[in-house]
């Protein structure tokens, strides 16, 4: 080795000691994002170089996740797009690079976990070079780095679901990111609500410790985004009118249209009521122009929340910027909401970044008794019906069973109301259970019409063994065994199949018993808030108003009030459990029989999975035109209905068997069995 190579090698070693000595470069989140991130065209609509200027409401947002920043909880209650994960994960790139240490990042599930690791994470570490240079890539041999570990000199990332209790104690953090908390469930496996098991990984840290929790809120008194915002001081973005300069947070009533003009939408300043069109907004929200957070809770929540280290931040979709949702979006998206409960929800959840406050109580069943209609009666098919399902609750004397029409705009009719007496252990009850599936009624067109889905309770009481007998003697498309759930993580309101039938090695049975499970909670609501809507006047009918959408038609002939009262027997209510320390919302009888109101969710299950609620105008003009007067003298139709879940599917299902010719006379099942 030279004199001159030995120099250099004594030089090099000097710089790279005196690089581990230095302190951390004082760069903020923002400031990092801005000179490292790189956005991969994997995971961002706009790739390229991150720009907080972009989202400038995001640049205090980030800065409270910075070490020196004295805050200790960051608490964000948004609307849906709006960048609120790319700045948690601006957080992330800045710890791995500038700050290392421990990180837990949490998503609802660990599905959802596995999808933001490949989705955003890694591209997140592929396109920024300090970040590639620390993080190795996943190994399936490493057990450091994989999907849901990443190791870097000084910390490693651990990203896990909050349906994991396994993953929430796997290890102590210094910094956690708990992202979209109100789809977190409510007790983990008897542990406790998942936020508090992740917050219990921070203690060794202390007040250095950091966590930011960002979520799209969802209903009132039981949204846990909600409840974190009431504790922080409240923080919303002010910016300036371009007409007089007067600051204000955007409020959804100050977003104004002509109706039915929802293009024409403009922000009136609070101040001077001048029009703002939305070409000003990038200026208006530019901190160099006086665009501010300003704390807005009072003055005693102000103080708690910084002896706490608490901070909270709220932004909505009227600040999306430009290119992103628009003014004019959101009006189209009011008026488009407008009798629409459900709707409605998602409007104030994921665009205002607001609660819903879920309307619980018991629709008026006399109100609904009253309202009965004598268009048509029990045992018949209106004009509008034009599919059928039907739910059946089992009980030890008796099985109940509800049918229910479907048509347009999940508007419904209550077709007829059947209960088998008798001790369900018996075989002949099963029988006349599975005559009833072969049975038809008449349409008012004159078409008889069978069911296309019939679901069945298993419950979880002596009747289940009896009705996995008979579901597995009548497997197919049209029996469905549903079990309802009160609680817990369904992906969708109904979810599965599962097979319940295994050998004991817990292998699956082929062709064994599928089950469905229903969240109960979902189409009670939804049946509630139907209930809740008013018939049009007849002078509305008769200028051709539109029944509103999801009505339930109540037939006056062979409706009791008995039948109404258990359709009404349920309400929900905030319950909190205080040895757990959460709220949930739970439902509660108000009466000891509700078996009209779980027949009509199963009957709503099955109309669910076959698809209605996906159905467009061309698959039920086809049912209309299949089922009309002229269109019986054809031949049978003989084609088998649709499930509903093939989204490549081009002929539009049919309604249930609809028999094109008229069988020969027969009585009825009522007449033949319950009169």
């Amino acid at each position: 080795m030279t004199s001159v190579e030995a120099f250099e090698g004594a030089d090099a070693l000097r710089r790279a000691w005196s690089s581990g000595l230095a302190p951390d470069p004082a760069l903020t989140v923002s400031q990092w994002s801005d000179r490292f991130r790189m956005l991969s065209s994997r995971g961002a609509a706009e790739a390229g170089p991150y720009r907080t200027a972009r989202t400038p409401y995001m640049r205090d947002v980030m800065d409270a996740l910075s070490p020196a920043h004295p805050a200790r909880r960051v608490v964000l209650p948004k609307a849906a797009q709006v960048g609120a994960t790319e700045a948690g994960n601006n957080w992330l790139g800045h710890c791995v690079h500038i700050a290392p240490g421990p990180f837990l990042l949490v998503q609802p599930t660990v599905d959802m976990a596995k999808r933001l690791s490949q989705q955003r994470i890694e591209p997140l570490i592929d396109e920024s070079p300090e970040l590639r240079a620390r993080v190795l890539p996943s190994r399936s041999r490493d057990a450091g780095n994989t999907v849901l570990s990443k190791r870097f000199p000084g910390g490693v990332l651990l990203i896990t679901g909050a349906n994991s209790a396994v993953g929430l104690r796997s290890m102590p953090a210094r910094n956690v990111f708990l992202d979209e908390v109100d789809a977190y469930p409510g007790d983990l496996d008897g542990e406790g609500d998942p936020v508090s098991l992740a917050e219990a990984r921070t203690i060794s840290f202390g007040h250095r410790a950091k966590m930011f929790l960002a979520s799209t809120p969802t209903i009132a008194g039981l949204s846990r985004i909600e409840r974190e915002w009431e504790l922080s001081d409240q923080r919303r973005y002010h910016v300036p009118c371009p007409h007089c300069g007067a600051m204000q947070w955007l409020k959804f009533a100050h977003l104004r249209w002509p109706k039915g003009r929802p293009e024409e939408a403009q922000y009136h300043c609070e101040s001077c009521e001048t029009p703002i069109e939305e070409r000003h907004k990038t200026w208006m929200m530019d901190p160099a122009n006086g665009a501010a957070w300003y704390a807005t809770a009072d003055e005693e929540t102000i103080a708690r929340a910084a002896r706490a280290g608490v901070v909270g931040f709220h932004i909505s979709g009227l600040y999306s910027p430009l290119g992103w949702l628009s003014w004019v979006d959101i009006a189209a998206a009011w008026e488009a909401a407008q009798g629409n409960d459900a709707m409605l929800k998602t409007f104030k959840n994921t665009i205002l970044g607001e609660t819903w406050q879920e309307k619980g109580e018991a629709p008026d069943w006399q109100r609904l008794y009253d309202r009965r209609e004598i268009t048509f009666a029990l045992g018949t098919v209106p004009k509008g019906g034009l599919v059928l399902t039907a739910g059946a609750d089992v009980q030890r004397d008796r099985i109940e069973i509800d049918i229910w029409a479907w048509g347009r705009n999940l508007q419904s009719w209550l077709v007829d109301h059947i209960v088998i007496e008798g001790d369900t252990a018996r075989p002949e009850i099963w029988t006349r259970l599975t005559t009833l599936l072969q049975e038809t009624w008449p349409h008012e067109s004159g078409a008889r019409m069978a069911l296309a889905r019939f679901a069945i309770d298993t419950g979880d009481g002596a009747t289940t063994d009896a009705v996995y007998s008979w579901a597995r003697l009548n497997r197919g498309e049209q029996v469905l065994a549903v079990k309802g759930q009160r609680e817990g993580i369904v992906k969708a309101p109904v979810d599965g199949p599962s097979k319940v039938d295994v050998t004991e090695g817990g292998r699956k049975i082929r062709r064994g018993l599928s089950l469905w499970t229903v969240k109960s909670g979902y189409f009670k609501s939804e049946t509630y808030r139907f209930l809740r809507q008013s018939p049009p006047t007849d002078e509305e009918i008769e200028l051709g108003a539109d029944w509103p959408a999801g009505f339930i038609h109540i037939p006056k002939s062979g409706v009791t009030s008995e039948w109404i009262k258990q359709l009404t027997a349920e309400q929900l209510v905030t319950r909190r459990d205080k040895r757990r320390g959460y709220t949930k919302l739970e439902w509660q009888q108000l009466r000891e029989r509700n078996e009209a109101l779980d027949c009509r969710v199963y009957a709503r299950a099955a109309a669910w999975l076959l698809g209605i609620d996906r159905w467009d105008d061309t698959r039920w003009s086809t049912l209309e035109g299949q089922i009309a007067p002229e269109a019986l003298a054809g031949p049978v139709n003989t084609q088998a209905p649709s499930d509903g879940n093939d989204e490549t599917e081009t002929t539009p299902p049919i309604a249930g068997r609809i028999l094109k010719r008229k069988p020969r006379a027969r009585r009825s099942y009522r007449a033949r069995y319950m009169e």
